[in-house]
């Protein structure tokens, strides 16, 4: 330990950070092979097995955690000592993967690809399919981000909340109970699509009509959304649906929205980034890219409705 090089600290720094030999030889500029070469000899140095391959990626043991833990702010503080950092995202060259629903993909993507050409040419986004839990993608290393609704408790992810998603009733303007109050019988009567990433034909909405002894019709589902307004526009179809999702619709007069008969709390949206990319520049960077697309480009599509 008395001879332990300071470059084997700093290499695992960067692996804990990204739970990937192939992404921290990208990061440290390194093969993947010399890397591997340097986790051998911290194994020897410590005495641990310190990763195990793990999905993706490889999963820190309780020893490498602590380890980091240990080191961490004492390594940080020699860095800036030694080599003070200075972000550049013009000639950042990094791929990141975000999990995100299609409809948020439509929602963030294409502002973000404008600022992105504007100051990072070098930077890729990948979407990545938000099918299963958001924890276990980011535990896994398999996105560096989630956008969107986020259930999670581990003390290892970090959340920023962005905006709530309102859940508004939509359908077309002649749709025959379009110019009525939308009662709790009206709107168990009438034929709903059901957007369902998992394809379960049943939702939040119909656990409260349980509660009150009802049901309703499901007669679509789709596991999309781009869908969704021409089926609302040419069907007598109402769906239950967060509002940004037909917020074009609405504003062009394809569709109208009606207040819901029943309370249905808004959907929280988040962005949700694992610990090992706390203090990392470029997700700092992205992180502020998401909330300044949000702030000055869709402002408008996430406030209150505003009810037929």
């Amino acid at each position: 330990m008395a001879n332990l090089d300071l470059n084997l600290m700093v290499m695992f720094d960067v692996i804990m950070q990204e739970q990937s030999i192939t992404a921290a030889a990208e990061r440290l500029a390194m093969t993947q092979p010399s890397v591997s070469n340097a986790v051998s000899r911290m194994r020897h140095v410590w005495q641990d097995p310190l990763f195990v391959k793990h999905g993706r990626g490889i999963r820190p043991t309780p020893f490498a955690q602590q380890l980091w833990q240990d080191i961490a702010q004492p390594l940080q503080r020699i860095k800036q000592a030694a080599q003070p950092q200075h972000f550049s995202p013009d000639t950042l060259e990094r791929t990141f993967r975000i999990a995100v629903t299609d409809w948020m993909a439509d929602f963030f993507w294409l502002p973000l690809k404008h600022i992105i050409e504007k100051e990072a040419p070098n930077v890729n986004i990948h979407a990545v399919p938000y099918t299963v839990n958001g924890e276990t993608l980011l535990m896994q290393a398999d996105v560096d981000m989630v956008l969107d609704y986020f259930e999670g408790h581990s003390n290892k992810v970090q959340t920023e909340h962005l905006f709530n998603n309102h859940f508004v009733c939509a359908m077309r303007p002649e749709h025959p109970i379009a110019k009525q109050n939308l009662t709790l019988a009206r709107f168990t009567k009438a034929q709903h699509l059901l957007l369902s990433l998992s394809g379960d034909a049943s939702g939040a909405v119909d656990a409260i009509l349980q509660k009150k002894a009802l049901t309703r019709r499901i007669a679509m589902t789709v596991n999309h959304c781009y869908s969704i307004p021409k089926l609302l526009c040419q069907t007598n179809l109402i769906t239950t649906i967060p509002l940004p999702i037909i917020a074009n619709s609405v504003d062009d007069g394809e569709l109208i929205i009606k207040a819901l008969p029943f309370d249905l709390p808004p959907g929280p949206i988040s962005m949700t980034w694992h610990i090992r990319h706390q203090r990392d520049p470029a997700v700092l960077w992205l992180r502020n890219k998401v909330k300044q697309v949000l702030n000055e480009q869709l402002s408008h599509k996430v406030a209150q409705p505003i009810f037929d």
